[in-house]
């Protein structure tokens, strides 16, 4: 058995770009043993594909925050402990920035990444034993399978598939629901308050309850201002990812802008409608089995109307 090593570490859109490339690649080479560096954060999500076999969470962003403490360096040098204890066939770095190519240099066996031409951080390829070219006019799923492909030896071939099963995740039926993703990291992504409370109420006039999940503290006061004037309006309390993917797999709708939870919804090939505002859709737009439909574009935001007229459609589509 050969063993291959993933450095994929955030954030969650980028985690859940990744997932079809590992699907793939253990389709190709069924008896090979993938491990995967993540962010410790979505350390629960990374361990429901189930052709990971183990799972090493690294917690960067909470390093950095404080680096003059004893136990962050403690922290450290266990995960480097645990990157270290197996020898790689291969260890294929999918990030492409050079604090993920570092990370990767600790870890032992031959290193893939990509070349200086194919990533935003060009000082990222000289770390790597092995450099490949990918187009950076790619959507970032293609990215990772095309670098995952060229680093273990095969063809890519197939549909895309992010290997989380939906149905598994699936509670007991009750009220039907809709996930309003409003929060995102990034400014430029924001949607104006009064549409989500336009399409919030037009949802809830057909019946379903509303969701309204955060990631801050600022979004969770967005939330409950929002939820406050919304019919049948829930704020759920934070949870582990593997939680929040079940809430979203068991949501009938979901909407949302251009965020790592809108993607996890598309991974479960949930009915969705993305909202478009600061970003590209053909560099990262959802990808998935389920309906979807995409509104808007960089620089273009939708109106509330022409998302309602989309979430319509979408409903419609679903089985």
């Amino acid at each position: 058995m050969s063993d291959v090593l993933f450095i994929k570490t955030s954030s969650l859109g980028d985690v859940i770009h990744h997932m079809p490339a590992l699907t793939e690649a253990k389709r190709h080479r069924p008896d090979t043993r993938f491990a995967w560096v993540v962010e410790e954060l979505f350390a629960p999500l990374v361990a429901l594909h189930p052709a990971v076999a183990e799972v090493i969470p690294v917690a960067s962003r909470r390093w950095r925050r404080a680096l003059y403490r004893p136990t962050t360096w403690s922290e450290i040098a266990l995960s480097l402990r645990r990157i270290r204890a197996r020898e790689y066939d291969q260890v294929v770095d999918t990030q492409g920035l050079f604090r993920s190519a570092v990370i990767a240099r600790f870890a032992r066996g031959k290193l893939h990444g990509y070349d200086a031409r194919s990533i935003r951080e060009p000082a990222a390829a000289w770390i790597y034993d092995v450099r490949h070219r990918v187009s950076r006019e790619l959507h970032a799923i293609a990215r990772n399978r095309a670098l995952t492909a060229l680093a273990l030896g095969y063809a890519q071939d197939g549909a895309i598939d992010f290997g989380l099963d939906r149905a598994k995740l699936v509670g007991p039926l009750r009220q039907p629901y809709a996930v309003l993703l409003h929060a995102t990291a990034q400014r430029e992504k924001e949607w104006p308050q009064d549409n989500w409370l336009a399409v919030g109420r037009a949802l809830a006039a057909r019946g379903f309850g509303l969701l309204l999940p955060w990631g801050t503290e600022g979004e969770r006061l967005r939330s409950e201002r929002m939820a406050g004037q919304l019919a049948n309006a829930r704020v759920p309390e934070r949870q582990p990812l593997d939680d929040v993917a079940r809430m979203i797999a068991e949501a009938a709708l979901v909407v949302g802008v251009d965020t790592g939870l809108l993607h996890l919804a598309a991974a479960l090939a949930v009915p969705l409608v993305a909202i478009f505002v600061g970003s590209e859709p053909g560099l990262t737009g959802p990808m998935g089995a389920g309906p979807m439909a995409v509104v808007g574009g960089k620089g273009a935001p939708p109106s509330a109307a022409a998302v309602i007229a989309a979430a319509e459609r979408t409903m419609a589509e679903a089985p």
